[in-house]
């Protein structure tokens, strides 16, 4: 695969540079691509089968049902229970990676935490399980790929922006590249919960800098400033994902003044029933 391009646009009067990640494949593509790469480079004959878990508004677990496709292996799904307007939704991430193949199991809330726990036991040879959110140290191999890939490219910039989900990108990034600072911002929880995530996976750091929110969000639910940031993206020649670019851009326009490479994190394909959610919630809003 060739380096995914870079490029520019001008937001609030300020130029960004774009490390376009998001153009690497209609579903792998992005950070899920970097967290991907060891099983994607993985011969199909060593393994059968793929276990993971979390939400079904995941852009990795239609990254992860993209690559089973592509290795013809099996790939087991696991989630709290739907709801029924999910469920019925034609179109989005949770309808794209069933057409794929993923197998979904719902676990009753109560159960949950547990179930997910007793995943890893007698896990044979051949299968392989994939924390929520693609949180993996073999990531690491794939962050780093993405680092020489913006060391050969040399951009005219000393910092970095990538969103955080489980900060895994982040963290091996800022690791990766030491001379760089790196920002980021929390999408799901706090700035303590994302710490936590990260120091399971490695110590953070120094040039890693964690951009708090001026305001709680809860991850995937839809915000009017969200919408507004992810509209005047748009319009700059870019669309971004309504999941975790939003925070992250409100968070660097307010609180830094650097020229800056966004890494791209893809997850634009789950715009389509993100958008179908806004529409309800803003009656101003039309699709």
């Amino acid at each position: 695969m060739k380096n995914s391009p870079i490029s520019k646009i001008t937001l609030e009067g300020r130029e960004f540079l774009i490390k376009r990640d998001d153009l690497i494949d209609p579903y792998l593509a992005g950070n899920k691509y970097r967290k991907l790469y060891t099983l994607l480079k993985t011969p199909k004959e060593q393994l059968t089968k793929i276990i993971s878990y979390g939400g079904t508004q995941s852009n990795a677990m239609l990254a992860i049902a993209a690559m089973c496709k592509k290795k013809e292996w099996e790939f087991l799904y696991y989630t709290k229970p739907l709801s029924g307007f999910l469920k019925e939704q034609k179109r989005g991430n949770y309808a794209d990676a069933l057409v794929l193949g993923m197998q979904h199991i719902e676990i009753e809330e109560e159960l949950y935490r547990e179930s997910i726990t007793q995943l890893r036991l007698n896990l044979d040879a051949t299968t392989v399980i994939i924390d929520q959110g693609g949180a993996v140290a073999s990531a690491e191999i794939g962050v780093n790929v993405l680092a020489t890939e913006i060391r050969e490219q040399n951009p005219d910039v000393k910092v970095i922006a990538t969103p955080s989900g489980t900060g895994t990108t982040a963290l091996f990034l800022a690791c990766a590249l030491p001379e760089y600072k790196v920002y980021t911002t929390p999408s799901i929880g706090d700035v303590m919960y994302l710490k936590e995530q990260m120091q399971a996976l490695h110590e953070i750091p120094s040039n890693l800098i964690i951009l708090e929110p001026k305001r709680k969000f809860h991850f995937a639910k839809p915000y009017r400033e969200f919408y507004e940031i992810y509209k005047k993206l748009q319009k700059s020649g870019v669309e971004f994902d309504l999941l975790y670019a939003p925070s992250l851009w409100m968070a660097l326009l307010e609180q830094t003044k650097e020229k800056i490479l966004y890494i791209h994190s893809g997850g634009v394909s789950g715009n389509e029933s993100m958008l179908e959610r806004y529409s309800k919630k803003f009656q101003e809003i039309s699709l």
